[in-house]
């Protein structure tokens, strides 16, 4: 029988990094069986709602996301079965009829602010890392990434951060920090912290059975 996939958690406040911590671990371990899960892509869809409602929906809460279908999909994954993950529209808050079609990897990251609340999510993962970051840099990355790659408004940012994020960050996000194995500051800056994690995905590797494999300039990431 094949050896259980391993799944890392990267948990932290919405701009703390994440996706930068995961690009990195991927890119530093140099294999071609790594997938990087986006929590966000489990956004309930809300194509029935009508479209001037949807902007005022909470997407900080832990009631936003499909959890039912990430937690089916990583089981799945970590089984060494492939996924059709959703995808999202962020502009328009709803799925895509398009999926994105992932098959069997050894190692899963898993991403996301809120990924650290579920019990059953948590018990899943082999390594929990928390990415730690300032409020006022967190919220310069979120407003540039929404500008940029979710068309929005600085003043839809801004309105959704007062009344949704900030306030779910200190109800959950911050809160969860305790279930984490390693709390990273800096982010994917922080080069001691990211070469303690490989290490430790290395040992796991060895224990069941899966080499290493050499650094590849063409990894791919997702």
């Amino acid at each position: 029988m094949a050896p259980r996939r391993i799944l890392i958690g990267i948990a932290g406040g919405s701009g703390s990094g994440k996706t930068l911590v995961a690009r990195t671990i991927v890119r530093e371990l140099g294999t071609d069986r790594v997938v990087v899960i986006d929590q966000d892509s489990y956004y309930k869809n809300l194509e029935d709602v009508p479209f001037r409602d949807r902007d005022s929906r909470n997407f900080d809460h832990p009631d936003a996301f499909d959890s039912e279908l990430l937690k089916l999909h990583i089981r799945e994954l970590l089984a060494g079965r492939g996924i059709d993950q959703p995808v999202y529209d962020y502009s328009a808050h709803r799925r895509l009829d398009e999926t994105r079609r992932i098959g069997e990897h050894h190692i899963v990251v898993l991403e996301g602010i809120l990924i650290f609340v579920d019990p059953e999510l948590r018990d899943l993962m082999d390594i929990k890392l928390f990415i730690d970051a300032d409020p006022d840099i967190r919220f310069i990355r979120r407003l540039r990434r929404d500008l940029v790659e979710r068309g929005r408004s600085v003043d839809s940012v801004i309105k959704q951060y007062t009344e949704s994020v900030r306030p779910m960050h200190l109800q959950f996000v911050e809160p969860s920090k305790r279930h984490a194995d390693v709390i990273i500051p800096e982010g994917g800056h922080n080069k001691v912290a990211i070469d303690l994690v490989k290490t430790k995905i290395r040992d796991l590797l060895r224990e069941r059975g899966v080499e290493t494999i050499a650094a590849d300039p063409g990894v791919r990431v997702g």
